[in-house]
């Protein structure tokens, strides 16, 4: 499949082995698991952050295979998910980063033009989302209030 915004192929990457039930030598008790998520969740990770810190202190591979949920399916049905989804915030921080740069370095034209992209994909998520029923009807990403929309 080619890139998104530039005519060349992707890159492949590392591919998670093909499994159906987890490793015998992983943690595959599903209501611990779930609860070291929560208690991670209360500490403000981020179900990325949450996913590395199990896999690299705590001897689980994928949470998916233990529990059956994912981290972000355990999050939401304990009452504690985002109001946006993750990676709609992060491109979201992204955009309001490069905004500040250029309002210091206005001639920054390489700057103005991965804005112009970074915004492109935040709107091509938010039209995800809202089909999906993710975001609330009407909800449109504003650049100039988007700093107070990720403060909430």
């Amino acid at each position: 499949m080619a890139r998104m915004h530039s005519r060349r192929k992707g890159v492949s990457g590392s591919v998670r082995p093909h499994r159906k039930e987890a490793p015998p030598w992983s943690v595959t008790d599903p209501k611990e698991i779930e609860k070291q998520i929560l208690e991670l969740r209360k500490a403000g990770k981020s179900t990325a952050e949450i996913g590395l810190i199990l896999r690299d202190k705590h001897g689980v591979p994928d949470v998916k295979l233990a529990t059956g949920r994912s981290i972000s399916r355990i999050v939401e049905e304990a009452g504690m998910g985002a109001k946006i989804p993750e990676d709609l915030q992060k491109l979201i921080q992204k955009a309001l980063a490069m905004r500040k740069h250029l309002t210091d370095n206005p001639k920054d034209l390489h700057n103005k033009r991965q804005l112009q992209l970074t915004e492109s994909k935040v709107r091509r998520l938010v039209k995800y989302y809202l089909s999906a029923g993710k975001l609330p009807a009407g909800w449109e990403y504003k650049p100039e209030s988007a700093e107070i929309l990720l403060s909430r």
